[in-house]
């Protein structure tokens, strides 16, 4: 009786183990699953924030470019405005220059008016003067017109 006590609490003892094995296996089993899927789970969020990152980067680096190019045209702009703002101001200059030259010739024009008048008054003057003298001296010598 005791030994067929012992051989079925042996059996008994056997029979928990296999089942125990079998339950530790598909537990293990299971773990491994909800492992994967949350592996994959966490997989999909990482891809995802990766091909997000990349797309970031790659219009953060279209952003730098546009705002290089911009960062150009604006000193083109900057340098076309100040280049027209020179000439402008030179045309000003060129302008009150003319104005000046044109101021000077007129005061020319009218010295060489006034020269020329007074050596035509001095030459009529003188003109006028030989005539008396020789009429005078006609006169004088008995020659009367």
């Amino acid at each position: 009786m005791l030994t067929s006590m012992v051989k079925e609490h042996h059996k008994e003892q056997v029979k928990r183990k296999q089942e125990q094995e079998v339950r530790r296996k598909e537990a293990i089993e299971a773990s491994n699953e909800l492992t994967q899927s949350l592996v994959d789970t966490l997989n999909v969020g990482v891809a995802q924030a990766y091909l997000n990152q990349k797309r970031l980067d790659a219009e953060a680096k279209q952003l730098h470019m546009g705002a290089t190019n911009f960062a150009k045209q604006t000193h083109q702009w900057l340098q076309l405005i100040d280049n027209f703002s020179s000439a402008l101001k030179e045309l000003g200059d060129v302008e009150n220059w003319a104005r000046s030259i044109e101021g000077d010739m007129h005061v020319i024009n009218q010295s060489l008016e006034l020269a020329y008048k007074a050596s035509r008054a001095t030459q009529s003057a003188s003109l006028a003067g030989s005539a008396v003298e020789a009429s005078t001296s006609s006169t004088a010598n008995g020659n009367a017109p």
